[in-house]
């Protein structure tokens, strides 16, 4: 019986890898790696870029195992240690909620606008957390789902030693200070991602509900303006001074593929469309969609960008 057990578990273990034996596994595409070298070589700050197809297996990892703020990134986190309650039992999905005036963020918030007194499912909030990157509704849920320490719990004990929520966490001021909201690496952000898609973030069901939201997101002209729009993609974007990200999963024709890129220390700070984090960032997600699906004839409508 103690050798079944010990068999038992040997075989769990080996059936999830380290993020470590993952990437000694991985196949690099070589020649995609030469196209993202030559696009990120002049930009003028630092960039980590991780890029994997899931059904070939193929990737790019420039700088990809680099810390990087998260910047809004880390309202995917959020998500899924909400979604982790949810599931414990600990609080129930269909929980209508009192918003209150301490709960303000400055900013452009929906949430951040409701009157004192006002309800609101946890759902919508949810949702708006992740669509709109609502501040007011992501601190709200960073609450709900148990502070920082619950989320970075999660994260630890499902493989991600490096993204962290650093706000509002104890003990994690020093890295508050340097990353702001929270730290990730290229490759990990992709990763839990990846995982929602396939079902394995905290159940399939979460997962579905999670991958929804994420397929619904109101900030599409970055690198989502660059693939198609009858093409489905699950992301979310990062923003503050120096720093400009985003990781989209992208259901392509052809095979899915993920990608996620950071930046941090910009020389550019402007909040401009040609920001040149974003502008980065589209011809990434540009030269992504050409090499995966080199037979598509689409290119954005002319114009796009004024709206």
């Amino acid at each position: 019986m103690r050798f079944i057990s010990l068999f038992a578990c040997t075989l769990l273990l080996l059936s999830f890898p380290s993020f470590g034996q993952t990437a000694e596994k991985e196949k690099t595409d070589a020649k995609l790696t030469q196209k993202l070298q030559a696009l990120t070589k002049d930009f003028q700050g630092d960039v980590g870029i991780y890029v994997r197809h899931l059904k070939t297996g193929k990737t790019v990892a420039l700088n990809a195992d680099t810390l990087f703020p998260t910047a809004s990134m880390i309202k995917v986190p959020i998500m899924v240690a909400m979604f982790d309650k949810i599931e414990k039992g600990e609080i129930n999905p269909k929980t209508i909620l009192r918003y209150r005036d301490s709960l303000y963020y400055a900013g452009e918030d929906i949430v951040g606008n409701f009157k004192d007194s006002s309800t609101v499912a946890l759902g919508k909030i949810q949702m708006l957390s992740i669509t709109t990157s609502d501040n007011t509704a992501s601190l709200w849920l960073q609450h709900l789902a148990g502070t920082g320490t619950a989320i970075n719990a999660w994260l630890e004990k499902n493989g991600f030693q490096h993204t962290k929520m650093n706000s509002r966490t104890p003990g994690r001021r020093p890295n508050w200070v340097k990353y702001g909201w929270g730290q990730t690496t290229p490759r990990e952000m992709a990763t839990l991602v990846t995982m929602i898609r396939e079902g394995r973030a905290v159940s399939p069901s979460a997962s579905e509900r999670m991958y929804r939201n994420l397929g619904r997101i109101y900030v599409d002209d970055v690198a989502l303006s660059q693939i198609p729009p009858y093409v489905h993609t699950a992301s979310k974007q990062g923003a503050v001074n120096q720093s400009r990200s985003e990781v989209v999963l992208v259901n392509a024709p052809h095979g899915d593929y993920v990608f996620c890129i950071i930046t941090k220390n910009q020389k550019d700070e402007s909040w401009e469309y040609n920001n040149a984090g974003y502008a980065l960032i589209r011809a990434v997600s540009k030269t992504l969609w050409n090499h995966f699906e080199p037979k598509s004839d689409w290119q954005p409508a002319q114009g796009m960008e004024k709206y």
